[in-house]
């Protein structure tokens, strides 16, 4: 008897971990159906499958999981705007005005939109968080309207809209499910 119950608990523990990979897979599957909902399908991969966090994460934490990242992309955008700010001697008056506009408009996104929408993620009010993913987003796009010439930001402007546009995405699928 003893020697049968040995079996069939080396069975069961055999098919749990026979199991185990496709717990992984299907956390892969959720991250893949997450982001076809997305209009950035590769960056919300790519952001989240880079993120350790996402693999046994919940839909509420992906999002959570690019909100991170959006406060990351505007901080290294913060930052460099800084750099090209100390550097006066290089830009122009009208250069100068532009930079500290966009210095101003993503001090928004990181001490505003990001502590709302993580507030919100907290509290359940995803109309309120995508709300703030959205405005985001539109900040960064108007500090690329900043510059009359051609902007320094660019690259990194249209990166913090799309994260933005993708945590915003994710929300609203998380506020879909669970408006009743």
């Amino acid at each position: 008897m003893k020697i049968l119950f040995v079996i069939i608990f080396a069975f069961l523990v055999c098919q749990a971990n026979a199991f185990r990979p496709i717990l992984l897979l299907g956390n892969q599957n959720l991250i893949e159906r997450t982001c076809k909902q997305t209009p950035f399908y590769d960056l919300c991969i790519w952001s989240l499958k880079s993120n350790p966090e996402s693999r046994d994460a919940s839909v509420k934490k992906l999002a959570q999981i690019m909100v991170d990242s959006l406060k990351t992309k505007a901080t290294e955008t913060l930052d460099l705007i800084d750099e090209l700010l100390q550097d006066g001697l290089a830009l122009d008056p009208e250069m100068q005005k532009a930079l500290t506009s966009c210095a101003e408009r993503y001090n928004v996104i990181i001490r505003g939109d990001v502590p709302e929408i993580n507030e919100a993620l907290k509290t359940g009010d995803y109309k309120f968080a995508a709300k703030g993913a959205n405005d985001a987003a539109i900040e960064a796009n108007s500090c690329e309207i900043e510059f009359s010439t051609k902007s320094p930001l660019t690259d990194m402007n249209k990166v913090v809209h799309d994260v933005s546009v993708v945590a915003a995405s994710i929300v609203k699928i998380i506020q879909t499910k669970f408006s009743f």
